[in-house]
């Protein structure tokens, strides 16, 4: 049984068919989906979906690609609004370097209090480091007893494992698949299996093969079959470790064997 630690199922690609999406994945075996918020419009439909079905894992945050959207409200906000509902991590957040002119006292301005506020709850971190992985270890390493997932990472073997140092988990995805990516496909072999995550992204970052496609989770199989290769391992090995992984890390229950009907 897999998680999929990456899926932005709320959006409304995929409102037409989401309860089949959710269902075919299950039916390849994917017995969880973490949906992290990315503004504070995305909180209500999360928590819906979150309501709806158990195997939905709910986060809560504000994203520094839509860094012109969020308000001083809306940062303060995130708070109370965690404190109300079903919450397993803090995210999506972090710093977004990719844009040309980017705003990074803005961007901070947005991360800063929700560094803190996982700190406070003790939850943890959905990160986003878009060419920026090294400026948000050092914010990261300001607060201090910080924990989470450093998604869709992309980094190099050395930034790999001063985030493995730090605690977090690294999330691969759709990126992974492509054979062009020597470097990732390096770090995804010699990461430590404790370390390691699996996500989609969807419907974003489609996986080899599949340019142009709707991603989806139940492509999270197709990830966990290209990294057990890389490694050199089985995928039922891969598996058991990834989602025992984010068992540990999100504080969640096993998922269970009656939400899936295997069918890969």
């Amino acid at each position: 049984m897999l998680i999929d630690s990456h899926c932005h199922l709320d959006v409304a690609e995929f409102d037409s068919d989401r309860a089949a999406v959710i269902a075919a994945a299950r039916r390849r075996g994917v017995a969880g989906i973490l949906v992290p918020g990315f503004d504070r419009a995305s909180w209500q439909r999360i928590a819906d979906l979150a309501d709806a079905y158990p195997d939905i894992h709910p986060a809560y945050g504000l994203h520094p690609g839509f860094i012109d959207q969020h308000e001083d409200a809306d940062v303060d906000a995130l708070a109370g609004w965690i404190a109300q509902r079903r919450c397993v991590a803090v995210g999506e957040c972090g710093l977004d370097f990719y844009v040309p002119g980017f705003d990074l006292q803005r961007q901070l301005d947005v991360l800063r209090p929700q560094l803190a506020l996982a700190r406070a709850l003790d939850l943890p971190l959905i990160l986003h480091g878009r060419r920026a992985f090294d400026r948000l270890l050092a914010e990261v390493r300001r607060v201090g007893k910080l924990r989470g997932i450093v998604h869709s990472f992309a980094g190099s073997p050395e930034q790999a494992r001063q985030w493995c140092n730090e605690g977090f988990l690294l999330g691969f995805g759709g990126p992974v698949t492509y054979d062009r990516a020597a470097r990732l496909r390096k770090v995804v072999a010699a990461l430590p299996l404790d370390h390691l995550v699996l996500e989609t992204d969807a419907p974003d970052q489609p996986l080899q093969g599949r340019q142009g496609q709707r991603n989806e989770p139940a492509l999270v199989v197709d990830v966990l079959d290209c990294v057990a290769r890389l490694r050199g391992a089985s995928a039922e090995h891969i598996a058991e470790a990834t989602t025992r992984n984010l068992v540990r890390l999100l504080r969640v229950p096993l998922p269970s064997a009656a939400l899936v009907d295997r069918d890969r």
